[in-house]
């Protein structure tokens, strides 16, 4: 081993073999072009040159692979929503989950650690009993459990009944889980470019070219591609690569905020969460507690991290959990999530013919990678909506069928 390094040091070549395409002119036409490299960009490029034999492929970003949303966010993976149409599309993204490092032979470092969502009012024990059974009704592992078994789950959380706002029941998530968000799209990209699909980063779209109600090209910033489909999956700034191709989209898109702490013990093993405070904690394997909450209250483009959420996150843990008054913060940060009016995605079909949406995730595109890559890539290359995806089209606005999920996250916004 020490040899092998030593020999690995020295060489004037390196003989690692290379995970993505090497940095090169684009080329004048792609059979499709996907806007934007991160974990739902890419896996639709992995599934489109794996399971449909499309390799001509260009993904274009304009910073840095997975610099989006897809490293920006806490990487809480789950299935139980409030919907039918919900809880049955994030139950089959679960059920990739548990085969993904298989997939494409890259470690993601999944773990199956539950997901607890306390209840702090009788009317949120009712909500969370209806849930559950949906949940149950779906083939999704979600109970509703109470202030003993909460106790077992998580001997570190203050059950006290003094307190501020008392926990009463929770909603038990057995399937919850956790991934390693570089890893996932890392394996992707990998595995889309040992098959001919081209990853162009620091390349910014400007524009999108429209002929006859069909897109022909984009324009970037290293010049002219023309394409025969697009693929939309820029997260926080949906509404703006859109509004190119004359679309425009039901979305507001907010700053997301989350911190980390230093890293201590193992001593907290599921993801705990409150909507009723606006906070969500785990530890993850190398110790550090994630800390999350709500999204910030107005609009706007932008990532960066404020002492005021920094305070509201801090009180919000220390309710649940008092020890952490001594834990350190390592950092803080920010996404920019794209938040539609029924806290539902936008997939599919848009106005233009060519042109399809993977768009509005909101705080919950992360748990979604792995059904969207093969969904939006079924649709691209075979031209018909995957029922799964069917109840998220943009059309539903305009028919007034609307897939209500306000409430379902892990702290509500």
């Amino acid at each position: 081993m020490p040899f092998g390094l030593l020999k690995y040091g020295l060489s004037s070549e390196y003989p690692a073999q290379q995970h993505f395409s090497p940095p090169g002119d684009l080329k004048k036409h792609y059979d499709v072009v996907i806007i934007g490299a991160g974990g739902h960009g890419t896996g639709i490029a992995y599934h489109l040159a794996k399971y449909h034999g499309i390799t001509n492929v260009a993904i274009l970003e304009k910073s840095y692979l997975g610099g989006g949303n897809t490293a920006r966010n806490t990487a809480v993976i789950r299935s139980n929503y409030l919907t039918e149409e919900g809880v049955r599309f994030y139950r089959e993204s679960v059920k990739l989950w548990q085969n993904l490092s298989n997939e494409f032979d890259y470690n993601v470092m999944l773990e199956n650690r539950g997901q607890l969502t306390l209840a702090h009012s009788d009317a949120a024990v009712r909500s969370f009993r209806w849930r559950a059974e949906v949940n149950k009704h779906m083939g999704v592992r979600s109970e509703l459990v109470d202030r003993q078994q909460i106790a077992e789950l998580v001997p570190n959380l203050r059950m006290a009944e003094d307190a501020r706002f008392p926990i009463m029941a929770g909603l038990w998530h057995a399937d919850g889980a956790t991934a390693r968000h570089d890893a996932v799209v890392w394996g992707y990209a990998r595995g889309a470019c040992q098959r001919g699909v081209e990853l162009h980063q620091l390349t910014e779209v400007q524009d999108v070219e429209i002929t006859a109600g069909r897109v022909s090209a984009v324009r970037t910033n290293r010049g002219r591609v023309g394409c025969g489909a697009v693929v939309q999956a820029v997260a926080g700034a949906s509404s703006v690569v859109a509004n190119m191709a004359g679309i425009k989209l039901p979305i507001h898109s907010y700053p997301l905020q989350a911190m980390v702490t230093q890293p201590y013990k193992p001593l907290l093993t599921p993801h705990v969460s409150s909507p009723h405070v606006h906070v969500y904690v785990h530890q993850t394997s190398r110790g550090e507690f994630v800390i999350g909450g709500g999204s910030d209250p107005s609009p706007l483009y932008n990532t960066r991290a404020t002492l005021e959420q920094r305070e509201s996150l801090s009180a919000a843990a220390l309710e649940l959990f008092p020890f952490l008054a001594q834990a350190r913060l390592l950092r803080q940060w920010a996404g920019t999530t794209d938040m539609t009016p029924d806290y539902s995605p936008i997939m599919g079909l848009s106005p233009v013919e060519n042109y399809y949406l993977d768009a509005g995730w909101g705080t919950w595109g992360f748990k979604a990678t792995p059904i969207c890559g093969v969904s939006m890539a079924e649709l691209v290359a075979t031209q018909k909506v995957p029922d799964i995806i069917a109840p998220f089209a943009l059309e539903r606005f305009y028919r007034f069928e609307q897939i209500n999920e306000a409430g379902a996250t892990a702290a509500s916004h």
